[in-house]
């Protein structure tokens, strides 16, 4: 979403129904049963699926050139959720005689394979090609049957269709709304495997090559060139190979991402994947209702300043009545502040707000181009304090009044930075409160919370939660993080001893800037998430 991905950020923040499964579900490892070890290297399946452990995991190896293992624990919950798609990716390629197989192992039981591959969350998904155990490759498609099947066609299957006439070119770059073409003039160029690595990786669009002579004369060419077709905007988009520096994985899999999503995006359920998937770092965003004419002509200056930004800031348009309604509260609006402009810095969910005097390409131009250049303030959420905030044994802060209690150079500070749907946090929310009670008439200690999906810190950026800082008193605007056992007694220890453990080395002072979370992602800064070992 705005903010993980790598998908979706922002949206994180859709519902608590959502959230609630998606990012709390899997704190607790549960029990796992011990399997009783298999000594024979035979291979046996489930839903067609190979069974895999270290006894037989050298033999699927050399018996299938192509093996996709899913490396997962019973207990976790995107693993559950992840299985029925497995098993029917694994069906659909079999009954396609494909040469890919599709296997699975218990992380749990089978720990030598685990710490062999580098296991660290579940599911992970590795690509065993030809044998080779030492070098396996990280799966990047979607989490889905189609998308598993996709991914593993392409990777079975030549990368780009090889277009060897006029005709079969013209037809293979009408066949779909974008395509990519490699112009080589040696198909076995340095720059033409590359383009075929990038063809192999990024499964969601449609490559070919050309050769041919005719070819790069029909289509304007001296030289090796990417192009990109397009039925929408400028319709073509060419990439010169470089002859010195030649093609970069990275950089082309880049440009395609960028120049393949139109120049303004509309936000729906259709083009969410593609818009977190460019990963482009601003997002501006237009926020407006569909239903008036008035709003919808805003557009027009809305596009007239996107050129000048492709690659570094990504338009889109969010209707406040259709799809984009539940992202607003992210944005702290409500359907009624529609018209109004967003840019959202990806890195860190820094988000500013333009002046809505005017929505002329030029104004939108010139707001950007500040905010880029570090001209413009980030517009800060806060809720509004309670009445009794400072009343209770826990200070509830907001936004407004963070600064002045955590940075009271008289006070000993301990804040919770929290969302309300985190399992942790809930989980530890009596010890905090009790913690509360315990220090409530200490005058020079304060125990507080702050809710961190509704309020914005400038220079404090909570990445997981819950995250606990401490302020320790005195000039300088110290904070520590603490990371220990989280129950009273041992947050007592920690207090009593002036923001540090007594068995532990002293904890190092940080500035708020480089302050992380641990625990929960955060639906702000996170793309994907896994249930961690």
């Amino acid at each position: 979403m705005w903010g993980c991905g790598t998908w979706l950020v922002w949206l994180l923040m859709l519902s608590s129904a959502w959230l609630g499964p998606a990012l709390g579900g899997e704190e607790e490892d549960g029990e796992v049963v011990e399997e009783e070890e298999t000594l024979s290297d035979e291979l046996r399946e489930e839903d067609g699926i190979l069974v895999l452990h270290e006894h037989n995991f050298a033999r699927a190896l050399s018996e299938h050139r192509l093996l996709l293992v899913k490396f997962y624990a019973p207990w976790c919950g995107h693993c559950q959720q992840l299985a029925p798609a497995f098993a029917r990716a694994a069906t659909t390629l079999r009954n396609e005689s494909s040469p890919v197989r599709l296997g699975k192992v218990d992380a749990t039981v089978q720990a030598a394979l685990a710490n062999e591959f580098g296991i660290t969350s579940y599911p992970t998904l590795k690509l065993f090609c030809d044998g080779n155990r030492t070098h396996p490759l990280a799966y990047t498609g979607r989490m889905d049957a189609e998308g598993i099947v996709h991914w593993m066609r392409r990777r079975a299957g030549p990368s780009a269709t090889l277009l060897q006439d006029t005709d079969t070119a013209a037809a293979f770059v009408g066949s779909q709304d974008l395509v990519v073409v490699g112009f080589f003039k040696d198909l076995g160029s340095e720059a033409a495997q590359v383009f075929y690595e990038v063809a192999s990786e990024v499964v969601d669009m449609l490559f070919g090559v050309a050769e041919a002579a005719e070819l790069f004369q029909e289509y304007g060419l001296s030289a090796d060139t990417i192009c990109l077709f397009k039925k929408f905007d400028e319709a073509r988009t060419d990439f010169p190979v470089d002859l010195e520096r030649g093609l970069d994985v990275a950089e082309l899999t880049q440009l395609l991402r960028v120049h393949s999503l139109e120049l303004v995006m509309e936000f729906t359920n259709e083009t969410s994947n593609q818009i977190f998937g460019a990963k482009i770092p601003h997002h501006m965003l237009l926020f407006l209702n569909k239903s008036s004419s008035a709003q919808l002509a805003l557009r027009d200056g809305f596009r007239a300043a996107a050129g000048a930004f492709r690659g570094k800031v990504l338009f889109v348009v969010v209707d406040v009545t259709g799809y984009g309604a539940d992202v607003l509260p992210f944005f702290g609006l409500t359907p009624t502040d529609a018209p109004t402009l967003r840019l959202v810095k990806m890195e860190n969910n820094r988000k500013y707000r333009m002046d809505q005097d005017t929505f002329s390409g030029t104004a939108i131009h010139t707001f950007i181009q500040a905010v880029l250049d570090g001209k413009v303030k980030p517009h800060l959420l806060s809720a509004e304090p309670p009445e009794d905030w400072d009343t209770r044994p826990v200070k509830v802060l907001v936004g407004k009044t963070f600064e002045q209690v955590a940075f009271d150079e008289t006070k000993n500070v301990f804040v919770k930075f929290y969302a309300p749907w985190c399992s942790h946090c809930q989980a530890m929310a009596a010890a905090w409160e009790e913690l509360g009670e315990r220090y409530k008439d200490h005058g020079d200690i304060v125990i507080a919370e702050l809710d961190a999906t509704a309020n914005e810190l400038e220079n404090i950026t909570i990445n997981g939660f819950p995250t606990l800082h401490y302020f320790p008193a005195g000039p300088g605007r110290k904070m520590v993080e603490y990371k220990s056992t989280r129950d009273v007694e041992t947050f007592s220890k920690f207090l009593e001893n002036g923001g540090t453990l007594p068995e532990e080395p002293p904890a190092v002072p940080k500035t708020p800037e480089n302050s992380t979370g641990r625990e929960e992602p955060s639906p702000l800064g996170t793309a994907e998430t896994r249930d961690e070992l």
